[in-house]
């Protein structure tokens, strides 16, 4: 908390002022005038403090009459169990996964299972204002080759960029990889061999699956909380018997729980990777969506002896279609490079010209702020309607962060019929099945709250919560019939 700025400090003790019922919903919060006299602070400074509140849905200003506490409905619908440990497998799952993402990405669907923003929160306009003076201006360099590590005002800007994540590198140390996957697959074919066993989070992103499979690669889970990310217990028990090569992660805001490892149990992650000489891939790319920036650095920033390779892009809040990610290899800097050289070159020159432009002009950090604000209220509503629409006993994980939401349902629902039949209304989910290679979540969905939560979404999810109800019904399981919440 010392870390933080004194707006807000004043934010969060009024804050957790209001979680505990000092402040009830719908109650008048102390005028900004009284709030600086109290504190001995600015204006200005409370003024910024109740944005803040502001922001995270917590209060809300009323004309001429002050901030009052916000009236929502409670969230009570617990968050999910932990997973169990499974012995390490080579993965069986890719064609199930291609095909439930094919069908997936028909035209015309309400995109409610792939992780990607809608346009309405992409900063469409101002990009491609960018690009277009690149062409005009830099024609030559931008229709011409770009070869690795990238292009260096790039490098420089996301350079800068990572001192929010707590790490400080040099521009010289990153290299501009295709999107984060192109950054996993590299950081993968450095660190291991054919036959090799990685360590995953479970459940996992499907896409370090599919990347597993195409390495030949076996794959341990390890349990994952959904807010405290990856057990630290389950991983030295996993450790203590299987010879891990490298363990794959998502520090901050996992896909698809949500979890963001506090920064104590980070230092005892890499204590713990040391002790057992594994490598550890960490993916970043939801790290920037956190909704109180500054509270939790990146595993990255903790790495004393090169044991990280930090992987991350702007797909999640720039752009998915500029495919502009980043690796900081350390150690394998040079053989990360040969690998690209020999493959992608580097990632598209015209993007990554225009990706550094937008970068430059300083638009990029006011953008979060709006789009973490929008996430935040989206979760809020899809929290919300979840648990009003989806059979009893459904289960569902609070992000700090980001814009996926976890939901487990009843366990008679087998998420994959529920698949089929979402399709054939018009909207699509990514069911749990492709999240593991185990069948522990076949009654669980991954949901994507980066749409604009109006009436066709809001439909979308009673229309999922009904056939889920069906399908609970249906399996007759031995336990009381599932009933509406």
């Amino acid at each position: 908390m010392t870390n933080l700025l004194l707006y807000q400090r004043i934010a969060q003790q009024l804050a957790e002022d209001i979680r505990r019922g000092v402040y009830r919903p719908g109650e008048r919060v102390p005028s900004v005038r009284k709030m600086s006299l109290q504190l001995n602070v600015s204006h200005a400074t409370v003024l910024q403090a109740y944005a803040n509140l502001e922001d995270q849905g917590l209060i809300r200003a009323r004309p001429q009459s002050g901030f009052y506490v916000h009236q929502t409905a409670a969230l009570t619908a617990p968050t999910p169990d932990i997973a169990r440990v499974e012995r390490p497998t080579l993965v069986t799952r890719s064609s199930i996964i291609n095909q439930v993402l094919s069908q997936t990405r028909r035209e015309g669907v309400i995109p409610l299972g792939a992780a990607v923003p809608h346009v309405d929160y992409l900063p469409v306009r101002a990009l491609h204002q960018q690009l277009a003076k690149v062409t005009r201006f830099h024609s030559a360099q931008a229709f011409s080759y770009m070869f690795s590590p990238g292009f260096e005002p790039l490098r420089r800007q996301v350079a800068i960029r990572m001192r929010d994540a707590g790490v400080v590198v040099d521009p010289a140390e990153i290299v501009i990889t295709h999107g984060c996957v192109d950054a996993l697959q590299m950081s993968l074919r450095v660190l291991t061999r054919p036959g090799d066993l990685i360590a995953a989070e479970s459940p996992t992103y499907y896409g370090l699956l599919q990347l597993a499979d195409l390495l030949g690669l076996k794959v341990i889970e390890i349990p994952s909380d959904p807010t405290t990310g990856i057990s630290l217990e389950a991983l030295q028990l996993a450790a203590s018997q299987w010879p891990i090569k490298a363990l794959v992660l998502t520090a901050r805001l996992s896909n698809p729980l949500g979890g963001t490892i506090p920064e104590p149990r980070q230092r005892q992650l890499l204590e713990l990777a040391g002790r057992f000489d594994i490598r550890v891939v960490e993916d970043d790319i939801y790290g920037e969506l956190l909704f109180e920036q500054g509270t939790v650095k990146a595993l990255k920033s903790h790495d004393r002896d090169g044991r990280v390779i930090y992987c991350s892009s702007f797909s999640k809040t720039l752009s998915p279609g500029v495919r502009i990610g980043w690796i900081i290899a350390g150690p394998y800097q040079a053989e990360v490079q040969r690998l690209q050289t020999f493959s992608t070159h580097s990632a598209c020159s015209l993007t990554q010209m225009g990706v550094a432009a937008y970068l430059e002009n300083g638009g990029y950090d006011r953008h979060l702020r709006s789009i973490r604000q929008e996430y935040r209220k989206n979760l809020t509503a899809f929290q919300l309607a979840v648990q009003r629409y989806f059979p009893e006993g459904t289960q569902m994980t609070r992000p700090s962060g980001g814009f996926i939401l976890w939901v487990s349902l009843p366990a008679p629902v087998n998420t994959k019929a529920l698949h089929g039949r979402a399709l054939e209304r018009g909207i699509s989910i990514a069911p749990g099945l492709i999240f593991s290679n185990t069948e522990q979540f076949n009654h669980c969905i991954r949901l994507n709250c980066a749409l604009p939560m109006g009436r066709a979404a809001e439909q979308a999810l009673r229309t999922l919560g009904a056939l889920a109800a069906e399908l609970c019904d249906e399996a007759q399981a031995e336990s009381a019939p599932c009933q509406m919440a």
